[in-house]
């Protein structure tokens, strides 16, 4: 997967969390479960970008680059 890839999977988790965000107008909750798998996936792939972004101008191999877990990527501090 390279940053172009990346870049289209999160516009496309965006596009989905928006459309999931928006009210339907008749009183419907949006898919709390759902709206948390996008918002972890988001995460995960900015992250992602983030890194192979780093090592490719440190000089590293960006194809090294892994996604890391729900659970190490949500308990970053913002």
């Amino acid at each position: 997967m390279n940053d172009q890839d990346i870049l289209t999977r999160i516009q496309a988790l965006v596009e989905e969390e928006h459309t999931l965000r928006e009210a339907p107008g008749d009183g419907q909750v949006p898919d709390k479960a759902r709206l948390k798998q996008v918002e972890e996936s988001l995460d995960q792939c900015w992250d992602l970008l983030r890194q192979r972004r780093a090592k490719s101008e440190s000089g590293e191999d960006p194809n090294d680059a892994e996604a890391r877990p729900v659970s190490e990527v949500e308990g970053y501090k913002q």
